[in-house]
Order: C-alpha cells, then sequence, then structure tokens
C-alpha cells in the first residue's frame, strides 16, 4: 500500500454509508450527509493558512461524556478557525441552540472540544460543527452532523453500551481490502447508548509495513502515514497516531453517532511504559518515558473528548488533567473510568509484601473508595484498562498487570486491589462489575472468596473483550490470589493473530430499565453472540 509522504493527509475512499437501524429513529438520513462531509476526496492537505477558501472539518465529530444535561464535541479544523456547533431536537435543525467552541489553531493541531450544557435528558440530539474563519466571519464551512442521546433522569429507560478496546495494534493497520475497521461498523449497527474505549486507542510504539504476508500466503496490506512508519517520539508523531484512526471511514461514522467513554493504557506511549521509566530501547532517541507520556497524553487529550483533561495541559496526571473520572449516566449506571498507568510503581517481579502505590496510586485509591460511597447507581462498571486476575508478564521476571502468578496471599499490586475489595464488601457497595479489554481475546471470569488465598471479599465478574482492530492472542494463566474461575474465552492458539484470520471482539453491556437485570453479551465483529451472563442488581456480589 501506498507511504503517503509528509504534508499530506490521506482520507481512504468511502463506500455509501449503510442506513442506521431502527432503533430510537437515529440520523436516518443526516448520518450519510455528515460522513459524506467529513470525508471530501481521496487526498486531505495539509494545515494551510490561505484565506481563498472556508475551513473544513474532514476529520469527522465525535461526542464524549455525555451525560443527562451535558455532552462534549469534538472536532478537527484543516486550518485556523473558530468552532460553533448548533443542537436541535430534530434532525431538520428548525430550532437550534447555538454553543460557541475555541478558537482552533496549531496549539492543539487544529482540534478543539465545546462543552454542552443544559441539554435535555433521555433525548436524541442532532447537531452540526461549523467552522468560521477568524478573520472573515463570512466563510463558514459546511456543517458536519452528528448526534447522540443524553443519559435517562428515569430508571425506565434503561441503558445499553458496548466496550472494547486494542485498535490498530501488531502491524495490522487499516487494510481496505477488508473494509477497514470492520468492528467498528458492527458496533454502529447496534447502535448502543455509548462507546467505553478501554484503551490501546492507539499503538504508538507500532510501526507499519505497507504489506504483511500472513501464514497462509494470503498479504495484508495497510494504509501508511509518515508517523505511522516509525515509533512515535515527538508530540506530532503523537498526533498522527491518533489522526492515523480517524482515516478509516467506519471510524468516522461511528463517532458520528455514537458517544465514547474514553481511558487510555501503555501503547498511547510505549508497551509496558510505567512512570520514571529509562528505556533501553534502539529504536528510540528521547529514552525518557516522562518525557515521552507527556507528549502522548497532550495529543490524547487532543483527539479525544474527555471531560477531565484540558488540550495542552500535559501529564494525564498532572495538576491540569486527570484520566480518572466518573461518568454518571442516570440512575442506573455510573462508569469509574480508571487510570492504571499514570500513578503506578514500576513493574518487578511483585512480590512486596507492602505496596502502597500499587496500580492506582495511593490518591487515585483514595478517590476511587469515595466515589464509590457517593454513588446512588444500581449498577458500578469499573473501567479497568488491565484485568485483575490474569498474568500479564513484562519480560522473564517482571509483571505488567495486577497478578504475578503466585496463588497465594496478596503481594505487590495485588495488596491495593485486596484494599479496594474489602472495603467494596464492608461498605456493603452493591452492582459492581469489572470491564477490561487489553490481552486481545475475550473472556468472562468469576472471582469468589471460596476459591480464594484472600477471601475477604464478596464475588464478583470480570469481562474482557478485544481486540478491536489489532492481531488475537492465546489466553493468559490465571492467578488464584482472587479466586478467579474462567467460565467462558474465545481466543486463538497461536500470537498475534490477524484480523483477516480471526473475528475481532467486543462486549456489549444491556440494563433492564424495569428489572434492573444488568446482561453482559460477549460478541465477535461478525455479528454472533458468543457467551451471556445477565446479573440481578442490588447484591454485593453475586
Amino acid at each position: 500500500m501506498t507511504a503517503y509522504p509528509p504534508g499530506s493527509d490521506p482520507v481512504v475512499p468511502t463506500p455509501p454509508p449503510l442506513s442506521a437501524p431502527a432503533r430510537r429513529g437515529v440520523l436516518r438520513g443526516s448520518l450519510a450527509v455528515s460522513a459524506g462531509l467529513a470525508l471530501g476526496g481521496a487526498g486531505v492537505a495539509a494545515p494551510a493558512f490561505a484565506l481563498s477558501r472556508r475551513p473544513e472539518a474532514r476529520w469527522g465529530v465525535q461526542t464524549g461524556d455525555v451525560t443527562a444535561h451535558t455532552g462534549l464535541v469534538w472536532v478537527r479544523s484543516d486550518r485556523p478557525a473558530r468552532m460553533i456547533v448548533e443542537t436541535s431536537a430534530t434532525e431538520s435543525f428548525r430550532r437550534v441552540h447555538r454553543h460557541h467552541g475555541p478558537l482552533l489553531g496549531t496549539g492543539t493541531d487544529f482540534t478543539g472540544t465545546t462543552f454542552l450544557r443544559g441539554l435535555p435528558s433521555g433525548e436524541q440530539i442532532h447537531y452540526r460543527v461549523l467552522l468560521t474563519d477568524p478573520d472573515d466571519p463570512r466563510r463558514t464551512s459546511e456543517p458536519v452532523l452528528g448526534t447522540f442521546r443524553t443519559a435517562p433522569d428515569r430508571r425506565r429507560d434503561g441503558v445499553r453500551f458496548l466496550w472494547s478496546g486494542d485498535i490498530a495494534g501488531q502491524g495490522w493497520g487499516i487494510n481496505p481490502d477488508i473494509g477497514g475497521f470492520r468492528a467498528f461498523e458492527a458496533m454502529r449497527r447496534l447502535n448502543p447508548d455509548f462507546f467505553l474505549c478501554s484503551g490501546d486507542t492507539v499503538y504508538a510504539d507500532g510501526p507499519l509495513q505497507s504489506s504483511v504476508t500472513l501464514p497462509d500466503g494470503r498479504t495484508w496490506r495497510n494504509v501508511v502515514t509518515p508517523e505511522k512508519a516509525k515509533v512515535a517520539e515527538t508530540l506530532d508523531e503523537y498526533r498522527g497516531n491518533f489522526r492515523y484512526n480517524l482515516l478509516d471511514h467506519n471510524v468516522r461514522t461511528f463517532n458520528a453517532q455514537v458517544p465514547t467513554v474514553v481511558q487510555w493504557d501503555d501503547h498511547e506511549v510505549r508497551n509496558n511504559w510505567y512512570p520514571g521509566q529509562i528505556l533501553d530501547d534502539a529504536r528510540y532517541t528521547e529514552k525518557d518515558v516522562d518525557v515521552l507520556a507527556a507528549r502522548a497524553s497532550r495529543a490524547f487529550s487532543e483527539y479525544f473528548p474527555v471531560s477531565t483533561l484540558q488540550a495542552g495541559a500535559g501529564s494525564g496526571s498532572g495538576a491540569g488533567g486527570r484520566m480518572h473520572r466518573v461518568v454518571r449516566y442516570g440512575p442506573l449506571l455510573d462508569v469509574f473510568v480508571l487510570d492504571m498507568r499514570s500513578y503506578r510503581n514500576a513493574n518487578s517481579p511483585g512480590r512486596q509484601a507492602d505496596d502502597t502505590t500499587g496500580i492506582l496510586g495511593a490518591e487515585q485509591l483514595g478517590w476511587l473508595k469515595r466515589e464509590l460511597s457517593r454513588s446512588r447507581a444500581v449498577w458500578k462498571v469499573l473501567a479497568a484498562d488491565m484485568p485483575i486476575g490474569l498474568v500479564v508478564p513484562d519480560g522473564a521476571t517482571a509483571f505488567e498487570a495486577i497478578a504475578q502468578g503466585d496463588p497465594g496471599a496478596p503481594l505487590g499490586r495485588e495488596l491495593q486491589i485486596a484494599e479496594l475489595l474489602r472495603f467494596v464488601k464492608h461498605r456493603r457497595i452493591t452492582g459492581t462489575v469489572w470491564l477490561t479489554a487489553d490481552v486481545h481475546y475475550t473472556s468472562a471470569q468469576h472471582y469468589a472468596p471460596e476459591r480464594a488465598a484472600f477471601q475477604d471479599f464478596a464475588p464478583f465478574w470480570e469481562f474482557v473483550s478485544g481486540p478491536l482492530a489489532a492481531g488475537g492472542f492465546p489466553a493468559n494463566k490465571l492467578d488464584g490470589t482472587f479466586g478467579p474461575e474462567r467460565v467462558f474465552v474465545r481466543a486463538p492458539e497461536r500470537a498475534n493473530v490477524s484480523p483477516m484470520e480471526s473475528p475481532q471482539y467486543f462486549g456489549e453491556v444491556d440494563i433492564d430499565g424495569g428489572s434492573g437485570e444488568l446482561t453482559v453479551r460477549l460478541r465477535g465483529d461478525d455479528d454472533s453472540v458468543l457467551f451471556t451472563k445477565t446479573l440481578r442488581p442490588g447484591l454485593v456480589g453475586q
């Protein structure tokens, strides 16, 4: 596949958009219009400062962290422009509310986010983004359209969302021969209320080759940009990694219809990174991971609408912003978005008998306890970017996640998780469910004290899904400290199986407004339902 030269931002040609499903009457014709306007031609010019034409928003629109009455709208311009968002209750936009956004410029790579307030709860919101020339307001872009549904104020309305992670990893990028990132179209057809992206949103440490020969002799082709041809080190290279996914028509169309709740993990910076790490990797001229993480975090904040991050604020754990937050989605659901990357200690054999830093850091753990205690939602989803009881190694002797393969009493990072699980039990906090991605297969684990070395906790479920557009890997071993039982798993038998050889995976959570029951479905991108589990509300453990 062609490797695009610096200064050009390609856009993958787009097939005719599929019609949206009938559920809630989303979009109808407006999505097709917005997708067409967002895509433009086959090539996108680099940001230019000439005032001879109107600003354009060829990278589509996104919404994020939507609640009952608020939401964030994102866009990227091709030149300096003022962002304006108009919202309406109808596709016709007969009556609009205008929201004035920021001035988009080089400081944020021409991206910007507008905060919407005063939205009606439980309603379909139609919006359009306009970009105006800051020197001549008469020069206004074509509108780019999107839609989202605000969280309900009433329990009986129910909630349904999807989750997954791991996008463009292990050398598998946008392949036009298979239609690009097909899983996004499979998710769009389900028309969820929102999508929880569980980290590894990009692979900044995973350069792409123009073609890869598969074990069966077929050829995988990648769209390649300059920023994806090497590991990311500079701010502009990190920005290019986030921009890469938006070349895919499935992603842009999905973003125009489905709000996101997004978190990060390691590959937004570098594989298995931790604060204070100094690299021994010849591919990098910048060896200080803290420097790389600050650049990656800034690019992340520019390219995703996250309520607790400010564009250009620096590290996700710094004073200017943070990744961890609670997204409250009505009386049925609170989503606790965790950051298991910014505050962790160094990867190690994990045998410490005393570990107050752990994987969350003491400050984030205290925050999580307080917010769980305050939550009145029926269900409390803990959105973790790494699993609890799955052993994820980092080299020969160190470990990347929480578990370290010793099935005995908690040690190392397990101590912090034991403290959290004990807290949930003793405070009688009901309805906790753990969702994660990271390991590139899909599974369901049930944790129970009668099977565990540490027993002072209530039973709970952890569900894993992914990858969304990356290589598949065999299932990880389980660590018996918290008594996990693998109830279901679907994983390839060899490492780094391409999306042409194995399905991609995502999960669905459906909370019934009448009974309050929460049903998890583990899905493949071929519309298959692989596993289903229904949980009852009001229980401390189950």
